[in-house]
């Protein structure tokens, strides 16, 4: 009888391309590598038992928005499916002229692809917004109010925004585990924005 192995080719290679695409690109206001985040995503999707291709969409979710990686290149090496998990959770950041588009925009086109997309969508951008508002929560502890200088917008408008993706993962995953550790992690963001404000 054949058994599962640990070791995953493809999802090796989603994590050379993660890995390459954001080599020179760090978390917002610090010098941590970039690439703990699409790989933390990844292991929240793991643990929680998603299938592998919406891990690799995991460790994937950025590197069209952030790097301009090639969607057709992701969907020539990983499928169909990761593609458009990947083209749903990817934000347009410019318009056709190149100029920066407003963030209450894009953040409500992203609200709506994931209230549209499919519960795998939600399910990336639950994990997404999870490890943000711990690693931002973490991170306002440690760093102080200055923490905030790092967004586009304040705290009250992360959080706010935070909050709906909480909502629309509700809708979409029901009780699943993930949207009550994602609850608790958004809470938990807004108890720190007190603390340190």
């Amino acid at each position: 009888m054949a058994t599962e192995s640990g070791y995953s080719a493809r999802y090796e290679q989603a994590l050379r391309l993660a890995t390459v695409a954001h080599r020179h690109q760090n978390r917002k206001g610090g010098d941590l590598p970039y690439i703990t985040h699409p790989v933390h995503v990844s292991v929240i999707l793991l643990r929680y038992g998603f299938p592998a291709d919406v891990a690799i969409a995991g460790l994937l979710h950025d590197v069209v928005e952030d790097q301009g990686v090639d969607l057709a290149q992701i969907e020539e090496i990983f499928g169909a499916y990761v593609a458009e998990l990947v083209a749903a959770l990817s934000e347009r950041k410019t318009d056709a002229q190149g100029k920066q588009r407003p963030w209450e925009v894009r953040k409500q086109e992203a609200l709506e692809h994931m209230r549209l997309g499919s519960p795998q969508v939600a399910a990336v951008k639950a994990a997404d917004v999870l490890h943000n508002a711990r690693a931002t929560a973490l991170d306002a502890r440690q760093d102080g109010p200055g923490v905030w200088q790092r967004f586009t917008r304040g705290p009250v408008a992360l959080l706010e925004h935070y909050c709906q993706i909480v909502e629309i993962a509700r809708e979409r995953l029901g009780d699943h585990p993930l949207v009550d550790e994602l609850a608790d992690a958004v809470e938990d963001l807004g108890r720190a924005i007190d603390e340190v404000s």
